[in-house]
């Protein structure tokens, strides 16, 4: 029988606090939590090998409000702060990282991004629409040729009278077959700007399906631009803001990640817990054993320090407070995590670890991408170097 005084918010008087600092924040998880276990869970599998977005599902997450989590109740959305998007993808990503994947495209990368620099007549003509799931969205960011160095990038927008013409590709687009509307970077005067194209806008199309190693219940495809027509009012704030708009957004996508790789750690944690216990060898619970209490142990630690860090920079991010150092250190630290913890799981598990009779080794494959999206490690050890100089030693 377990011990209730061995919960886990138990060893710290100040952990609801930082993971539901109100009760707002507690409603939403226990909201989401039921969701994912009566409609997420039983889907994974299925969805995982089609390669491809529940969108039944998908628009079920727009009948509970998540859509615009972030979005203010009096524009339609769910009102609330960057502690409960963390929050929605920590437990969405429990079950299916790959789902969640998707659902951060849309509400994060599309719907976030664009609210906070569209004006009023473009909020009336999309909002509603991607609020209730009913268009898909999706975020053009990344080219072939430029990831990381995003300010390389060669897709161009030109002013042709009431239009701007477009010409180039984005790759690696989550959404992309699916997606109804775009938030695009293109650059004007070789000045990076922001744009919505629509699916049916002249001259836009996107390629088959790109197949992944993970993360397959959504889909990547790439745009392409060949003089795609728009109209100059699809613009996003005025030419050349498009890079404040991309920065200051990042920083919401870079804690939603990181909380998708928590999520992938407590789902193995409680898997190898559980087998731990359950397990029989030599004639005891292989729990008895060292070098399982270190796979264990250890993998709690790191999942615990990871969610602190990313629920106490999501205290300190919202649309007007930028934290861009407090942002990379959570996704530096925390990406590594879901995929250490669930290797740790697995090597807790052994053969049947490895079998897909257990989420084990899709959570393994979805965690991978985690380490990349959003910034790669690297950028993220690259922007923290330069910062913490700057602010240290400028």
């Amino acid at each position: 029988m377990s011990d209730p005084t061995l919960s886990w918010g138990s060893y710290s008087p100040t952990q609801r606090n930082l993971f539901s600092p109100t009760e707002e924040h507690e409603m939403l998880r226990s909201m989401v939590a039921e969701f994912t276990t009566e409609h997420v869970e039983p889907q994974a599998e299925e969805f995982d090998e089609k390669e491809c977005l529940n969108l039944d599902l998908f628009r079920s997450l727009g009948e509970l409000g998540l859509l615009g989590v972030t979005i203010p109740a009096e524009d339609g959305g769910a009102g609330m702060d960057t502690i409960a998007a963390v929050i929605v993808h920590e437990e969405l990503s429990k079950s299916d990282p790959g789902f969640c994947l998707a659902y951060l495209a849309h509400s994060m990368l599309f719907v976030n991004n664009f609210y906070y620099c569209s004006t009023a007549e473009q909020r009336e003509r999309y909002l509603e629409k991607v609020l209730t799931g009913e268009w898909v969205g999706a975020m053009g960011m990344s080219e072939p040729g430029y990831g990381t160095d995003v300010v390389g990038m060669q897709t161009t927008a030109v002013r042709d009278g009431d239009n701007y013409v477009l010409n180039g590709v984005k790759t690696w687009i989550t959404n992309g077959p699916e997606g109804h509307v775009f938030l695009v970077y293109a650059k004007t005067d070789g000045r990076i700007s922001a744009f919505i194209v629509d699916r049916d806008c002249p001259g836009f199309t996107t390629s088959p399906h790109i197949p992944k190693m993970g993360m397959r219940s959504s889909s990547m495809s790439e745009l392409i631009f060949d003089d795609c027509v728009i109209p100059a009012s699809n613009l996003l704030g005025d030419e050349g803001q498009g890079l404040h708009h991309m920065m200051r957004n990042l920083e919401i996508e870079r804690l939603t990640l990181a909380a998708m790789s928590t999520g992938i750690a407590e789902r193995c944690l409680d898997v190898m817990i559980r087998y731990g216990e359950e397990r029989i060898a030599f004639g005891q619970p292989i729990n008895r054993f060292g070098q399982i209490q270190k796979y264990i142990a250890d993998s709690f630690a790191m999942t615990q320090a990871a969610r602190c860090l990313v629920y106490q920079v999501a205290h300190n991010v919202a649309p007007g407070i930028r934290n861009r150092i407090g942002s990379d250190a959570a996704k530096l630290f925390a990406a590594p995590v879901g995929k250490q913890v669930a290797d740790n799981a697995m090597q807790v598990m052994g053969g049947a670890g490895y079998c897909r009779e257990f989420p084990l080794e899709r959570l393994l494959r979805d965690a991978k991408l985690l380490e990349i999206g959003g910034g790669t490690l690297e950028s993220h050890q690259k922007n923290l170097t330069k910062d913490l100089t700057r602010l240290f030693a400028g």
